[in-house]
């Protein structure tokens, strides 16, 4: 077990703290790209934890099927996935808008809701291996 996974835990833990912020002033975008980023940083963490030495994919997809994980974790990460790019970049929207004027309220909460669970089950499989 590589203990660095303690650090990317607890950074997946303060970026929620920064995304409930950037919601609450309305930041929608950056919300849902934090959001992606904490699914990314959970899961990285469970690598460090099983053993890994090196992740280098940003897809918390890619990083679940590393795992062998599948089923609602896999799912949470397929939709954070989308926010990747998209909630950065202008020529990623439609109609030459920009992210920040694209994404709503509604995306940034399902977003974070998404970024919750992953990272509540990650805390799940890690303290359960710990207990055992």
């Amino acid at each position: 077990m590589n203990e660095r996974y303690i650090s990317w835990l607890k950074q997946a833990e303060k970026d929620l703290e920064w995304a409930k912020d950037s919601l609450t002033h309305h930041h929608y975008a950056q919300t849902c790209f934090i959001a992606q980023q904490i699914g990314e940083k959970s899961l990285k963490a469970l690598a460090y934890y099983r053993g890994f030495d090196v992740i280098k994919s940003h897809s918390i997809v890619k990083i679940a099927q590393e795992l062998k994980i599948n089923g609602p974790i896999a799912n949470a990460g397929q939709r954070l996935d989308l926010y990747y790019i998209s909630s950065r970049y202008p020529d990623a929207v439609p109609d030459m808008g920009i992210p920040s004027e694209y994404f709503n309220e509604e995306q940034a909460k399902e977003a974070i809701s998404y970024a919750e669970f992953i990272l509540k089950n990650i805390n799940k499989l890690i303290t359960a291996k710990d207990h055992s």
